[in-house]
């Protein structure tokens, strides 16, 4: 079965190949002879009830610098594509929202990956609440009152942006920190929306593991390990991946998961765990796909594809 893709994602021209999934997505997809078109979320719009973008024809290779060519653009509604790959980054912004309004107008006739009604109402940081039996202790808030609470009773802390990225702005603060002042009114002059305030778990000196599920199974799985001078375990930010293993704790985590995912449409999950709890669900844009194949494990890609094939017939 052929299939016409098309991607929304950030410029093409920016990424890192060698850990990039969508880019792994589009590698797959073109070797299955599927026809390959992209965009970026800003050529989007809305014209008399059609979803209309310019595309380009796009051939894909697993050479850096020299991974992709793009075709002449035409102008094409999206209704007219088998399948649309949602892989933009974050930020989780009103522009990413407003993008998802747009993708849910060819939903179901064209199957847009991951869900976009769902993608906006489950959002990393939001969504995981839903299990806070799986969590840390965790706060949202931007109230004052409340975090000092949170911090008298927890001690050491995690302070980060509700919608941040990428390890971008996480904070840690131990009990007795003087800088907690000047880091909640930054905080506060900087992000209009509560953030996370969560109790600091020593266990991600050992690691940070991103557990990769597809249509709410487990697919494969790496651990990101810190750099010895930061908190965050992103690979982003230096975090060093090594092959990994589930734990029984962690294979509970996935199962608690499968349904509601499964039920949402969210096709391609990234999870985070630390220690025995769960501290993101990522179904924006999440990656990982090609460390996992790196270190032995399944190629997720290929995984993916066949379920959207199945999905489509």
């Amino acid at each position: 079965m052929s299939l016409n893709v098309a991607v929304q994602m950030d410029p093409i021209e920016r990424i890192n190949i060698r850990g990039d999934s969508t880019f792994a997505l589009l590698l797959e997809a073109q070797a299955r002879a599927f026809n390959l078109s992209y965009y970026t979320p800003d050529r989007l719009s809305l014209r008399d009830g059609k979803v209309l973008t310019t595309v380009h024809p796009l051939v894909v290779r697993d050479i850096p610098g020299d991974h992709f060519t793009l075709g002449e653009p035409r102008q094409a509604e999206l209704s007219s594509f088998d399948v649309v790959l949602l892989r933009q980054d974050p930020p989780f912004d009103l522009a990413y929202i407003t993008s998802t309004h747009m993708l849910e107008r060819v939903q179901p006739k064209t199957l847009v990956v991951n869900d976009p009604a769902q993608v906006r109402n489950a959002p990393e940081k939001v969504f995981v609440t839903e299990f806070p039996d799986l969590m840390p202790p965790t706060l949202v808030t931007r109230d004052l009152a409340a975090i000092k609470a949170f911090r008298a009773e927890h001690g050491d802390i995690v302070m980060k942006p509700l919608y941040g990225k990428g390890g971008e702005a996480v904070f840690l603060l131990s009990r007795e920190d003087l800088n907690f002042g000047s880091l909640y009114d930054l905080f506060a002059a900087t992000f209009r929306e509560p953030w996370v305030v969560q109790k600091f778990l020593p266990a991600v000196k050992e690691g940070d593991k991103r557990i990769i599920l597809v249509d709410g199974e487990f697919a494969g799985a790496v651990n990101r390990v810190p750099a010895a001078d930061d908190l965050r375990s992103n690979m982003v930010r230096g975090g060093l991946p090594k092959a990994t293993d589930l734990t029984d704790r962690e294979r509970e985590i996935c199962k608690r998961l499968g349904p509601a995912l499964r039920e949402r449409g969210l096709l391609f999950v990234g999870i985070d765990v630390i220690g025995n709890y769960l501290t993101e669900i990522n179904v924006t844009s999440p990656t990982g796909i090609r460390a996992v194949k790196n270190f032995g494990g399944p190629d997720i890609a290929a995984l993916i594809w066949d379920k959207i094939l199945e999905k489509r017939r």
